[in-house]
């Protein structure tokens, strides 16, 4: 669970900063949002949350 409330921090936290670089406009900040919110409501969910951790276990193996 600790994984999965730092990446969606991670990942706020980018798209704030792509946003107030001008890198996307609103609307484009809106549909990735809405991306991610039903991605996780589909079967999806489940590989793409081994996947991270799988990640962050092999990040934390080399650091």
């Amino acid at each position: 669970m600790a994984v999965t409330i730092s990446l969606a921090f991670l990942f706020g936290i980018l798209l704030a900063i792509l946003l107030r670089a001008g890198a996307i406009k609103a609307g484009s900040c809106f549909v990735a949002v809405m991306f991610g919110f039903y991605l996780a409501s589909t079967g999806a969910s489940g590989p793409i949350n081994a996947l991270s951790a799988a990640v962050a276990t092999t990040l934390n193996g080399l650091f």
